[in-house]
């Protein structure tokens, strides 16, 4: 009896790995390099978070990390994940249980003619039970190595929520720089037409060249839309305070007072080998790994069909007398083995194999899916990195022009060289460009965080990470 608990015991402590990776499966389709980029270096920018030159910023992600209420959900995930991979592997191990029980019985015998009266039989009894099913066919193994990998595929996930969040806090983080930004471009549009307007209404009253009642209403009205222009992003500007505390898990009042504005567009990262991002974004990982489980349970599902064997042993003492129990002197053992071959069962086992099967494929298809998507994303992200920079540089000109163009008018309307209209139009152009390449420059930030997620980099806020 020892001897076979302990062959028991030594057959269940086989270690169970996860499935192996099925990233074979859709490798082939990729492609060798980036089309929107010559560039082909390997590596990944771990620092990203640190290149916008931002110790605030830094400050708030690594906050974000310790409080999000969305990223602890997705961490307590993982460790649910975890328990059921352990809790999958209980089926594959000995189950011993105590039991002590006990019986009273009594018994009439009734006859005729004579009453052969009653009988009262006590019995008494404490074993230890062990029960094991021998997974022959590696029904068992494949259930649990399913369990392992959407224990995997949880831990991916996770990455991905971590990196999401960092990606929202920092575009959250921009636009409250474009909005600083914008305000005090208003504010400076408003010292400026207010005092064209001013200059205007004089030259009305005094009946002067260039001082037309349209003219004078023109200037009013720009004055009015810079103010509206103004309370606008003051607006904006509340708003991005408050989508900022709540990325970082605090109450949004708004006090998070900050006077930064955009900073420049960092160095552009690596993209590496396109076939690098397979083995790196977080969500293709987690949709190889899910469908590497729904391989394991279509396994599990087809073993389903073959007989199961089991051993049952049972050790322990029956006795009339209760303090007689624990009394190895009246010790009883037992050994059976048994096998159940299913027959008959509806179509179910049938069924549930049918349906593992689609949703192996299921899974499949949802990985192609992410696969191409993330491909796609980086492509778009690149090209657009491309286009920002060249548009950049082009509105940064436009608004360096548009700005000498508007200080000129206002010397020549001095001068009486040119009239109102000119002059309304030159600071119309220079105010709606420095507008336009505030928000440029927030676009392009935000393509730059949208690279780094495409390519699948993680970040590091302290060395020790």
């Amino acid at each position: 009896m020892a001897a076979v608990l302990g062959l028991v015991i030594l057959a269940t402590g086989c270690a169970v790995r996860p499935p192996e990776s099925r990233i074979g499966k859709i490798s082939a389709g990729a492609p060798e390099r980036w089309i929107a980029s010559k560039a082909a270096k390997a590596g990944i920018d771990q620092d990203w978070i640190k290149r916008f030159g931002d110790s605030q910023l830094v400050a708030l992600v690594d906050e974000s990390m310790k409080n999000n209420p969305d990223l602890r959900i997705a961490a307590e995930r993982v460790r649910r994940a975890e328990a059921v991979a352990r809790l999958s592997g209980a089926a594959r191990k000995v189950q011993v249980s105590g039991k002590i029980n006990g019986q009273l019985q009594k018994q009439r015998f009734p006859g005729f003619p004579l009453n052969l009266g009653s009988n009262t039989a006590e019995v008494y009894g404490a074993s230890l039970d062990v029960n094991w099913e021998l997974d022959l066919w590696g029904r068992l193994r494949a259930t649990q190595r399913a369990a392992m990998a959407d224990k995997q595929a949880q831990e991916q996930d996770y990455r991905a929520a971590r990196t999401s969040l960092a990606a929202q806090l920092a575009k959250a983080w921009f636009a409250l720089g474009e909005a600083n930004e914008q305000i005090g471009l208003a504010q400076a549009a408003i010292l400026v037409r207010d005092k064209t307007a001013r200059s205007i209404r004089e030259r009305f009253t005094a009946a002067l060249e260039g001082g037309l009642a349209s003219q004078l209403r023109l200037a009013e009205t720009d004055l009015a839309g810079s103010r509206a222009a103004l309370a606008r992003w003051q607006a904006e500007r509340e708003r991005a305070l408050r989508q900022v505390e709540l990325l970082v898990g605090r109450y949004p009042k708004g006090n998070l007072l900050s006077r930064r504005v955009l900073p420049k567009a960092p160095a552009a990262p690596p993209a590496g080998l396109a076939s690098e991002l397979l083995l790196r974004r977080p969500d293709i990982l987690a949709a190889e790994r899910r469908y590497a489980a729904a391989g394991s349970r279509f396994k599990a599902a087809r073993l389903a069909h073959y007989p199961s064997f089991s051993l049952t042993g049972r050790r322990g003492t029956s006795t009339d007398v209760l303090h007689e129990v624990l009394d190895s002197r009246f010790g009883v053992w037992s050994l059976s083995g048994g096998l159940v071959q299913p027959l008959l069962s509806g179509g179910r086992l049938r069924q549930e194999a049918k349906i593992a099967g689609h949703d192996e494929e299921i899974a499949l298809r949802e990985l192609q899916r992410i696969v191409l998507r993330g491909f796609g994303e980086v492509e778009q992200a690149l090209v657009a990195e491309e286009y920002f920079a060249k548009r950049e540089r082009a509105v940064a000109e436009s608004a360096r022009s548009a700005r000498e163009a508007a200080e000129a008018a206002i010397v020549d309307f001095a001068d009486g060289a040119v009239e109102a209209l000119t002059l309304l139009s030159a600071q119309d152009r220079q105010v709606q460009t420095a507008f336009q390449l505030a928000s440029l420059r927030r676009m392009r930030l935000d393509n730059r965080v949208n690279l780094h997620l495409s390519l699948g980099g993680d970040f590091k806020l302290r060395e020790q990470q």
